[in-house]
């Protein structure tokens, strides 16, 4: 459960992306790597933040693997009716190449998550979509490759009803449906996604296995077993790390997981607790080990879905541990995959608010007060008081007119909640923000992904390097 063995990895597969061919043919397979969340700031205090946990001497020396990929573009993120996103149309501008609006799971964009007054098209779980009149289906990649032959996988650290992974087999007017959404990959059951072909997704691992079971053990409202008409429906299923690493993925086709009732652990929890579910790199190697066998190709989905909670929260310290475990998933598939012929995109739905703050100095611990870098001295406020190099331009953390004297050992704790600008309404109401965010690619195509793009452009591309 330790990350120890994926450590090793890092140190192995940078030497591979340096070395591996990065543009030059067409894409058999592809892996789209989605941290949910991931803004530049939060990419910069990840690098400084690992750089300090390897004992650099220089921390802001380091690169994450999603940096020592060849190629980088600048994405536009805004929805069909917002400024800001949220992640279901984020995520779906990569998947359809149509913008829609917020709420909305791969939809065309006159779809609408609400009524008239404002009412959401969803009931504890359950859709209330109107069945026309309310926009159609948006074909998605996956959908498409899957139509061509190519394995299909969809891995998350969050629910795997939830919005990110959502996008890639689904198709509901208000993301919160997840009991509707669930049915959707369930093959020749009520309500299945017929675009999945016969046999549906061959790879699935991540949360949320409440939507999938009925009340007491689950939240759905009807009397199905998910699970078990997955089973039935020929999955190996798995539900804790152990059980996942127990698995003969040479001989497995369909591999079913659900590791938490809702969304994993945070990797801080996870691995401080020693609890029994897989890293997302464990669960990305495996999704790899098994969609590799398809000689047609593979689209694979991995979302770092947790860094986007984290930030919510106001809670630098895990979105960053979790930036990390993202990053680690990308060195394990770096390091098991052919570039020549396999395309690596890395990207993020949207940004969030959090600030890099100050004239900190080199060496400064990114998640603790600041240093000056004139002097080394704490830099203080108006009121003579010290302050973090990260905070919030929103959210449910700290915000007091007298501001409290904050101690080193107090902003380093796994708990501890960044300061705010604009004092929210509670817990998690931290917002994500509108500004662009980065795309890094690697492998067979990637020389198409640079520039300034919006986010339906991706959609496109990955199109042409793969010659579809």
């Amino acid at each position: 459960m330790k990350r120890s063995v994926i450590g090793g990895a890092l140190i192995c597969c940078a030497a591979t992306l340096m070395t591996q061919p990065v543009n030059a043919a067409q894409a058999k397979n592809i892996i789209f790597f989605l941290g949910d969340g991931m803004g530049p700031v939060t990419q910069t205090a990840a690098r400084i933040y690992a750089g300090e946990k390897a004992g650099l001497e220089v921390p802001e020396t380091h690169k994450l693997a999603m940096e020592k990929l060849g190629y980088a573009a600048r994405i536009k993120t805004y929805s069909e009716d917002a400024q800001t996103t949220d992640s279901a149309p984020g995520m779906a501008s990569y998947m359809t190449g149509m913008k829609s609006k917020n709420e909305v799971i791969s939809m065309t964009p006159d779809a609408n998550p609400n009524d008239d007054d404002g009412n959401p098209y969803q009931n504890n779980g359950d859709s209330l979509c109107p069945e026309t009149g309310n926009g159609e289906a948006a074909e998605t990649l996956l959908e498409i490759l899957k139509a061509k032959g190519y394995g299909t996988g969809v891995v998350t650290t969050t629910r795997i009803t939830h919005a990110t992974p959502a996008t890639t087999y689904a198709h509901i007017c208000n993301r919160n449906a997840e009991n509707t959404i669930a049915t959707q990959m369930v093959p020749d059951g009520d309500g299945y996604n017929n675009a999945l072909g016969t046999d549906g997704l061959d790879v699935i691992l991540g949360g949320g296995r409440r939507h999938f079971l009925p009340a007491p053990e689950g939240r759905r409202s009807d009397d199905r077993d998910l699970i078990l008409e997955m089973q039935d429906s020929g999955y190996t299923y798995v539900s804790s790390g152990s059980e996942l690493a127990g698995v003969d993925l040479a001989s497995t086709d369909k591999l079913f997981g659900l590791f938490n009732n809702s969304d994993l652990n945070y990797e801080l929890d996870r691995v401080n607790n020693d609890l029994d579910e897989p890293s997302l790199a464990e669960m990305t190697s495996a999704a790899i080990d098994i969609l590799s066998r398809n000689q047609d190709g593979y689209f694979l989905m991995v979302e770092g879905g947790r860094i986007d909670h984290a930030l919510h929260g106001t809670n630098a310290k895990r979105a960053l541990e979790d930036t990390l475990a993202f990053d680690e998933a990308i060195a394990a598939a770096v390091g098991k995959v052919n570039l020549e012929n396999t395309l690596i995109i890395v990207t993020a739905d949207h940004d969030h608010v959090m600030a890099f703050n100050g004239y900190s100095k080199i060496g400064n611990p990114v998640l603790g007060l600041l240093k000056e870098y004139r002097t080394g001295g704490l830099a203080l406020d108006a009121q003579g008081k010290p302050f973090t190099t990260l905070v919030f331009g929103n959210g449910g953390g700290p915000r007091e007119a007298d501001r409290t004297t904050l101690t080193e050992d107090e902003v380093l704790r796994d708990d501890y909640l960044q300061e705010v600008g604009v004092k929210l309404g509670g817990p998690g109401s931290e917002t994500h923000g509108g500004g662009d965010i980065r795309l890094t690619a690697g492998g067979a195509g990637s020389d198409l992904f640079k520039g300034t793009l919006d986010n339906v452009e991706v959609f496109g591309l990955i199109h042409e390097a793969m010659g579809l």
